[in-house]
């Protein structure tokens, strides 16, 4: 790998729930492959953190860390450039998880929207064990033990940042003697061990998925959990089967109905993927007159993701061919994120002044 000592970090990750989709790509995966060139890269398939959901699947986690790594190589993902690792593997993380969960109280934790979107999007109820709260906070390690300077996600993740960038805070300032009133910028420069991180919000913050709304009448965004996705492997027939079943505007339905391009999925969609920004505006102005369909527009947007999809999907047959490489890859890269994270615990425990020999 290249010498990347020159360049700032940024760190991200996916919890392994199954193969990547096409949120997963306009809101970080695109990011993480335009900024490989130009910072030093890590990133983390989080496999403890699927045991929060999924402690009775341990060979589903095991294909999905395959799955993932296979989708980051797929996607342009190059590791000369940047660094895969899995979680399980870095030590450092769990110590570093234990120590920051005393700088988070339970109230806060418990405010975290998206700890309460997931248990209500993956149907937990009270169901869930004490590691699915523990979750965030191993979120919050993940990325500290690494001080990266950004962490590209997409909007959902926006909460559990918040809270690293909390927790870099509070330790900065009860262990290495910062003043709180320093501007975030400024934590390193005067002392801090942790960076107050940056957040890189891809160019779609929230994609939706292609299923009908909840009963408030606002669109789920794309998730495995609730099957509206399409998927970065997923091949032209079932492209096409996913786009014509998508949810649209029911009233088209009425052949004098003008069609609605507000809270309609086909036109997000087009919007988000269809490079012909020309046909897209005149095709949606003909959509709210009522003189073009669902169906021709659906099979525009089929020839705009296949477009999209089939270059990943041809390099990903590829690789599966090949799992000593996606072996390798995910070996030395954890030997080297391994370095950088048992580096970040003994400058940590030496500011807590719990280094003793």
């Amino acid at each position: 790998m290249k010498n990347q000592q020159n360049k700032l970090r940024i760190l991200t990750g996916d919890t392994p729930t199954g193969r990547l989709h096409l949120g997963h790509l306009v809101g970080s995966l695109e990011n993480r492959v335009l900024m490989q060139n130009d910072y030093d890269c890590y990133f983390l398939i989080a496999n403890v953190h699927a045991f929060t959901t999924r402690m009775d699947k341990p060979d589903d986690i095991h294909q999905s860390v395959i799955d993932i790594a296979i989708d980051y190589l797929a996607a342009g993902i190059d590791p000369q450039k940047s660094t895969i690792f899995l979680q399980s593997e870095i030590p450092a993380i769990a110590e570093l998880t234990f120590f920051f969960s005393m700088l988070i109280p339970y109230p806060r934790l418990m405010r975290n929207p998206t700890i309460k979107d997931e248990i209500r999007d993956k149907g937990l109820g009270d169901n869930y064990p004490f590691g699915f709260l523990l979750y965030p906070v191993g979120q919050v390690a993940d990325i500290l033990a690494f001080r990266p300077a950004f962490v590209p996600v997409g909007e959902d993740q926006v909460p559990h940042l918040e809270m690293a960038r909390e927790v870099a805070r509070r330790f900065n300032q009860l262990y290495c003697h910062v003043d709180p009133h320093t501007e975030d910028a400024d934590y390193l420069k005067k002392g801090g061990l942790f960076p107050i991180i940056e957040v890189k919000l891809g160019r779609s913050h929230r994609l939706v998925g292609i299923g009908a709304p909840g009963p408030d009448g606002n669109l789920y965004k794309m998730s495995k959990s609730l099957n509206n996705y399409i998927l970065l492997s997923d091949d032209s027939d079932t492209v096409q089967q996913k786009v014509m079943s998508m949810y649209t505007d029911p009233k088209r339905l009425k052949s004098t109905y003008k069609g609605s391009i507000e809270n309609n999925p086909l036109w997000i969609f087009h919007e988000t993927f269809n490079p012909d920004k020309i046909w897209v505006e005149e095709a949606k102005e003909r959509y709210r007159n009522g003189m073009i369909g669902d169906v021709e527009c659906k099979k525009r947007l089929i020839e705009v993701l296949v477009a999209l999809i089939q270059p990943m999907r041809q390099r990903r047959l590829q690789y599966e061919k090949d799992m000593n490489y996606i072996q390798s890859v995910l070996k030395e890269g954890t030997a080297k994120a391994n370095v950088l994270a048992a580096h970040t615990l003994i400058l940590a425990k030496e500011a807590m002044k719990q280094r003793y020999y």
